[in-house]
């Protein structure tokens, strides 16, 4: 019995450890009230791996990259394995900048998406959801980080 109760904790930490890796994550909420439960990439190292080697995400996941400060931040796809949106927010958490179907990087040379405008977070959601949720430049998400 003992040894049935570590393998199912087993199977469920490492399920959950592919699901949400990371144990931050928020609910990102949209204008029209959907949610999108969003795995934070913080420290420099998660934003430096995101979404990278990920076979796939669920319509309702994704990832938010904060940032301490608003700059301009450029975003590739190199290791990528799967197409998504990416979206700019400014510091008040209004869309500035959407890049939809972007694509993994296949070769060596892999293109940067970069926004005209300042951001402190970036947003990285399944393909199509940006356009199927019809979200828009100037657009508010809400969150709440509990850093």
């Amino acid at each position: 019995m003992k040894n049935n109760v570590f393998k199912y904790a087993a199977v469920f930490l490492l399920f959950f450890g592919f699901v949400f890796p990371s144990e931050k994550y928020t609910q990102v909420f949209l204008p029209g009230g959907e949610v999108i439960y969003a795995e934070l990439a913080v420290t420099d190292r998660e934003r430096q791996l995101g979404l990278m080697y990920r076979e796939s995400i669920n319509p309702d996941q994704g990832m938010l990259f904060v940032f301490e400060k608003e700059g301009i931040y450029s975003f590739w796809m190199k290791n990528m394995k799967i197409s998504i949106d990416i979206i700019w927010l400014d510091k008040d958490k209004r869309i500035v900048h959407i890049e939809k179907n972007v694509p993994p990087c296949e070769t060596e040379d892999c293109p940067s998406y970069t926004p005209a405008a300042l951001s402190k977070y970036v947003l990285e959601i399944k393909r199509g959801f940006s356009e199927e949720y019809k979200l828009k430049l100037y657009d508010k998400l809400e969150f709440i980080l509990d850093l």
